[in-house]
């Protein structure tokens, strides 16, 4: 088949298709808070409430059809489906109807939401699996094939922003949402017609096995049958926010009780130590990405209200500044991963924990620059746009020294028998977080206040005090970071050849990216 830039051909199949898949996602996500407040008119604290139980179930879905690809389907037939579910859930998306809460159209506005974060849960985590099948495990080229896969994320995460957002606070949402369609249906034509590229790769396990009837059906559809229902109770879930909290709740509570208990009773001393490490990081994501994650609602909506967009005679929609981390990550990922190797080799690379307690700094200093700006502005006037750049960019390099150092941190710490629990628990982490994001983006909505000066108020002191909670654990956890990494055994690990979530790779405010540097960190 040939190769290009010395990669098989199927990466760059990969590569187009993840490029227009986040063009889809990323482009209806920049207009989904600024949809729910203005055209179904929920209150901005029903619609961040909203907001974060969908990403919730966008971010945990993922473990369930990487499992369901694993056991039966096989990643590439797991990919399509997801696909077609994605597209009809994009282009549902476009039928506005006329913003009445109680008519049909807001029944098909649930179910699209809940037909992408199905298509989501079979795609998302399946198709960079397929890349890492693309190569042998000890292949020089994964990490450089791994950054252009990674490359493709954001880039399709920053244009899909730019143009789904300009049309649909433009033109109408049903452009937005319409061309975000548009986007998906490229994306799963192209994984269609790239098939011969990919190899072979991604196949079922046992093709046999989805063949044998059960219930009267071959396994293949019965599986395909599951994700429709799935469709239908992830329907009910977007509607029913408080139930998505509860079973979080719930889940997170016993997934944790079974991690120590299986650490305490059933491994070695350095293990158990090694999974107490891992806790310890996943608990300190939770918050992270529960901060984090104000990107979607309540900053989104802090743009549009509070900060001065004109441009050149002109006002820049607010869903455009979505797209500076994408872009931030594109320019500052590999600056990152130089910088951890050079650290490294004159032995001054921070560790695992010191990293998250940085990353924690730099997110609560985002805040707290905003919050400068704004009051150095005065409540009475807009913010200066160039605030919303400076904490984009501090968040933007805090999730560098967090999402790739926490994924490459569960794979080297997690015994080979634990890897896939450990990793569903790191993902798990991500949904926890942007359930709670959408609770303390409720705690900003401008009802709390009576008019804009008021309203802005209230979003500033949140900002005020999550900026400083955040600096505080921060610096928390950089003080304990050497027991942690004690904790950790570094100097015993082995290399077992089972590392888990080799495959995984994950974009702008998802639970981890796999570039160079994650092998280091």
């Amino acid at each position: 088949m040939g190769t290009i830039l010395g990669h098989p051909k199927g990466l760059f199949v990969l590569f187009f298709a993840e490029m227009w898949e986040r063009f889809s996602y990323y482009g209806m996500r920049a207009l989904l808070i600024f949809y729910l407040v203005q055209h179904w008119m929920f209150s901005d604290q029903a619609a961040s409430v909203i907001y974060g139980a969908y990403t919730a179930l966008v971010y945990i879905t993922p473990v369930i059809g990487g499992y369901l690809a694993d056991r039966w389907l096989g990643q590439r037939k797991a990919v399509l489906f997801g696909a077609v579910l994605l597209s009809f859930g994009h282009l549902l998306m476009a039928v506005e109807g006329d913003g009445s809460q109680g008519g049909a159209a807001i029944s098909i506005f649930w179910l699209a939401l809940a037909f992408i974060v199905v298509g989501s849960g079979f795609l998302k985590a399946n198709i960079s699996v397929i890349v890492g099948q693309l190569y042998p495990r000890t292949d020089v080229r994964r990490d450089g094939a791994y950054t252009i896969f990674y490359m493709g994320i954001n880039l399709g995460a920053a244009i899909g922003t730019i143009i789904a957002g300009y049309l649909g606070q433009t033109y109408g949402w049903a452009y937005g949402f319409g061309v975000a369609g548009i986007g998906m249906i490229l994306g799963l034509l192209v994984f269609i017609w790239g098939k011969p590229y990919l190899l072979g790769r991604g196949e079922a396990p046992d093709p046999a096995a989805l063949a044998r009837r059960v219930a009267g059906l071959p396994l293949e559809w019965l599986l395909y049958a599951v994700g429709f229902g799935a469709v239908a109770i992830v329907w009910a879930l977007v509607q029913y926010q408080s139930l998505v909290g509860g079973l979080l709740g719930i889940a997170g509570a016993a997934l944790v009780a079974y991690v120590l208990y299986t650490a305490v009773v059933k491994l070695s001393a350095e293990d158990r130590d090694r999974i107490f490490a891992v806790i310890f990081l996943i608990l300190g994501s939770v918050l992270f990405w529960s901060l984090f994650e104000q990107a979607g609602s309540s900053l989104n909506l802090f743009a549009d209200r509070h900060v001065d967009r004109s441009f050149m005679g002109g006002e820049v929609p607010a869903s455009l500044f979505q797209s500076l981390n994408p872009i931030y990550i594109i320019l500052l990922a590999p600056l990152f991963a130089w910088a951890w190797t050079a650290l490294g080799r004159r032995g001054l690379e921070p560790s695992a924990p010191a990293k998250f307690g940085l990353a924690l700094v730099q997110l609560g200093a985002g805040f707290l620059v905003l919050v400068a700006g704004a009051y150095a502005a005065g409540t009475g006037n807009p913010t200066p746009v160039i605030f919303i750049f400076l904490i984009y960019l501090l968040h933007t390099t805090g999730e560098l020294c967090l999402s790739p150092v926490g994924l490459s941190a569960m794979n080297r710490l997690a015994p080979a028998h634990m890897a896939s629990l450990i990793m569903g628990a790191w993902f798990f982490a991500s949904a926890a977080g942007n359930f709670a994001a959408g609770l303390i983006a409720a705690a900003t909505g401008a009802e709390h206040g009576t008019g804009e000066g008021a309203a802005k108020e209230v979003v500033l002191g949140v900002y005020s005090n999550v900026g400083w909670v955040a600096i505080a654990v921060g610096v928390g956890v950089l003080v304990i970071s050497p027991l942690i990494r004690r904790l950790m055994h570094l100097d015993t690990l082995k290399d077992d050849g089972a590392l888990a979530g080799v495959a995984e790779i994950g974009e702008p405010q998802a639970a981890g990216i796999n570039t160079a540097a994650e092998t280091r960190s």
